[in-house]
């Protein structure tokens, strides 16, 4: 084992469970346990609001994925990948004051329970729920796999032991101190992914001769890998164009980011965690996306693209350097799972549990239900990590598009368009769900487009025909919004 690398990351998981233990101190201190467990209380500040929608955004597919597909694609998936830089700007300005204003009127803890209070409807509730619990729990496991596989790789420990290890480090910090310590963390993986990025993308530079050098020699290996098309001129301006509206208009229903939007405790937090948050994420994914590329010329060769990040550092940078740098995928990977483990806890014990069980659960109960439900969660996606089958990993390559095409027409017309009524959204999360399924199995890419851009179209379409030809009979619609 080599320590001079692992020290700094033992270094960094020490840090990881003081900021645990010091969250659950807040959280005793707190006067509802459900507000501040599921979102650290409403008092988020714009640095920490824009660092954990980043922190939770930026998951092993930005620092390990990523930077592996930019090694073999070239300068073409730089720009695909920069689309993301409006992401938080997006979401922030989309759902903005009224999400937050709305949230707090009904009390909203959860993406659900605002979904609930709009709509009136239980269906609405358990689709969304049923929706968050598969989707998310499969991507979890799949992350969990990635953070293992990364602590395998820097410490010579076998696969099992490096996942005791990494999901002991989440579980940890997640079960005790709840929101505010995945916020704080996440903070801290946002600030370690920003120094990460700039100390290894100049020691590539460097190691690579300087970038002028660099481009000759992806030039000379092969022209299209200096293109915007790819290094086989398979990224069309249409795929490219349509991409974006996976990760930056889509993002806006993605429940672990939607929710968020409902944690910062005023106006200036949120204008804050706007400019924040656009040249923090700009920057981490030009320089991670630049530092895949760049590798190539150094490492030639590589055929797994998930080793190019532990394997560049490791070429470029000292060993104890190599570690810190290496914190910033580990912060990637941890700061995704706690949000996703944390979100799957609340739509378990808040929104099945709370809303159609129990209602009446004294603030005690649901203590002990949160702690139970999350540590019970972790040990499920430990014991699926172990060996996860196929269908995992096919369900972690779709899920977050499908979560875009079920809920982001009942978030945002929910929000500005009065006549959306309960029929509209159970269609239109049906539709977009199901169209992205069937899609995704049959013909992905329809058109040389993405392959959540057509289902997000037709649950937009589904949404507002059926809440045009039900809403004269549809007794519950809710006018709160005028």
């Amino acid at each position: 084992m080599n320590w001079q690398v692992v020290t700094p990351l033992i270094i960094f998981l020490v840090l990881i469970f003081i900021i645990g233990f010091w969250a659950s101190k807040q959280m005793n201190s707190s006067n509802s346990f459900l507000q501040e467990y599921f979102l650290g209380g409403r008092e988020l500040g714009g640095f920490i609001l824009a660092m954990t929608m980043m922190a939770t955004y930026g998951s092993a597919s930005s620092f390990i994925g990523g930077p592996g597909v930019a090694y073999t694609q070239g300068l073409g998936w730089v720009l695909l990948a920069m689309s993301q830089v409006v992401t938080g700007y997006f979401v922030l300005m989309v759902l903005g004051k009224k999400f937050a204003i709305m949230a707090r009127r009904y009390q909203a803890v959860t993406l659900i329970d605002f979904l609930k209070e709009r709509y009136k409807s239980k269906w609405v509730v358990w689709l969304s729920a049923f929706s968050i619990i598969i989707f998310l729990f499969s991507a979890m496991a799949a992350q969990w796999v990635g953070g293992a596989r990364l602590i395998e790789s820097l410490t010579g420990l076998s696969y099992i032991s490096a996942l005791f290890i990494f999901a002991i480090s989440v579980m940890v910090y997640v079960v005790i101190g709840g929101f505010r310590a995945v916020a704080l963390t996440d903070a801290v993986q946002g600030a370690i992914m920003f120094i990460g990025t700039l100390i290894l993308l100049i020691a590539v530079i460097i190691a690579g001769g300087g970038i002028p050098k660099i481009i000759s020699d992806l030039a000379a290996e092969n022209p299209n890998l200096i293109t915007p098309y790819g290094f086989d001129g398979g990224l069309t301006p249409l795929y490219v164009s349509s991409f974006w509206i996976l990760v930056g208009v889509g993002v806006v229903g993605l429940p672990q980011v939607t929710v968020r939007a409902m944690s910062y405790k005023n106006s200036k937090a949120m204008h804050r965690a706007i400019i924040i948050g656009t040249i923090v994420v700009g920057f981490i994914m030009l320089g991670m996306h630049l530092i895949g590329v760049f590798a190539r010329p150094i490492l030639p060769g590589i055929e797994v693209g998930d080793t190019v990040m532990p394997l560049i550092a490791l070429k470029v940078l000292p060993p104890w350097l190599a570690g810190v740098v290496l914190a910033a995928p580990m912060a990637a990977i941890m700061s995704t799972v706690d949000s996703l483990l944390l979100l799957v806890s609340s739509a378990v014990v808040k929104d099945v549990y709370i809303n159609y069980i129990r209602p009446n659960a004294s603030e005690g109960t649901i203590k002990k239900m949160s702690f139970s439900v999350t540590t019970v969660l972790g040990i499920l996606v430990f014991l699926m990590a172990i060996s996860p089958p196929d269908l995992l990993i096919w369900l972690n390559l779709f899920s977050f598009g499908g979560l875009e095409a079920a809920f982001i027409w009942p978030v945002v017309l929910g929000l500005y368009w009065q006549k959306g009524n309960k029929f509209g959204a159970i269609t239109s999360m049906l539709i977009g769900t199901g169209s992205y399924i069937i899609i995704h199995l049959y013909c992905p890419n329809p058109f040389g487009m993405h392959t959540v851009t057509l289902p997000i179209v037709l649950s937009f379409i589904a949404f507002i025909a059926v809440s045009l030809i039900t809403g004269k009979k549809d007794t519950n619609q809710v006018s709160l919004l005028s």
